[in-house]
């Protein structure tokens, strides 16, 4: 079973770390990477792993917004063990989370620690350096105002993306245009918060102890119902989650609808990656609100 993993990671693994692997089964990596539990003499692991050359310094970029996360002391975050290239290959070893069934208080937790892990601030919006959404470049720019870095670096980048790949046509980009000048009076204003930044259900792992564990991040300090929007965009979270946070930190009124201008990022990203539905689920939110 050692030989499904790339030789050249085995080899750099084994110099660097000074381990000897024993065995390995595959697991899910998502639709992007290689991903499996790793048996070695110094412990278990999980080991992600792609191609370096369509994919540049994802892992090295993954690995500081875990530990971001992990400095929040919010929810449970995978420990960053170590990053690397080897040959073609880039790879992130991560701490093992054993997965376990949801404890009563899974949601309501969840909820609690989103909050938390949403009061860590920053002076800026963006980040020191830009990340990876799915497998697609996510700008990072900072900004003083939160309304032009979700313009800027979150809806241009994407439609560019789009336009230049004849996914939208020229009057959706009008129509994108009109929208912008109308959202400094859609969207409040608040301090940056820390997000998870692509938090839809299958981000969220269960632990032994029946916790909720962030995993495959794209984190940024943005406008923390940017986060939420996202958990309701394709379901699977249980309603008591948001209601644990409004009541550790409560949203201003009218997130709901707000909630689709957010998600306009995340189907931007899907209509690059699938096209599709996705498509109609933007022209849909853009036609409400201009």
């Amino acid at each position: 079973m050692i030989a499904l993993v790339p030789s050249a990671i085995v080899q750099d693994l084994s110099a660097h770390r000074g381990a000897t692997i024993t065995g390995f089964s595959f697991a899910g990596g998502g639709c992007i990477n290689h991903g499996g539990r790793l048996a070695t003499s110094q412990g278990v692991y999980f080991l992600k792993w792609n191609d370096l050359q369509k994919f540049p310094g994802m892992f090295a970029a993954e690995a500081k917004g875990l530990s971001l996360l992990r400095k929040s002391n919010a929810l449970e975050i995978p420990e960053v063990i170590y990053t690397g290239n080897a040959g073609s290959f880039q790879f992130l070893l991560l701490e093992y989370i054993e997965e376990g069934k949801r404890d009563r208080n899974y949601w309501k937790n969840m909820g609690e620690g989103l909050a938390v892990l949403h009061r860590t601030s920053a002076n800026e919006f963006g980040l020191d350096h830009d990340n990876y959404i799915g497998s697609l470049s996510q700008k990072n720019r900072k900004s003083t105002f939160w309304v032009e870095f979700f313009v800027e670096q979150r809806l241009k980048v994407q439609l560019k993306i789009a336009r230049d790949a004849n996914r939208i046509d020229h009057g959706l980009s009008k129509q994108f245009d009109a929208l912008f000048s109308k959202l400094p009076s859609l969207l409040p204003e608040e301090p940056p918060s820390l997000l998870h930044g692509d938090l839809w259900g299958g981000n969220i792992m269960v632990t032994s102890a029946g916790q909720p564990c962030l995993i495959d991040p794209a984190v940024y300090y943005g406008h923390r119902e940017a986060d939420l929007a996202m958990t309701q965009l394709f379901g699977g979270f249980d309603s008591s989650f948001l209601e644990s946070y409004q009541e550790f930190y409560p949203l201003h009124v009218g997130y709901e609808d707000r909630f689709e201008l957010y998600n306009l990022y995340p189907l931007l990203v899907h209509v690059n990656l699938f096209g599709g539905g996705y498509r109609r689920q933007v022209v849909s939110i853009v036609e409400r609100f201009v």
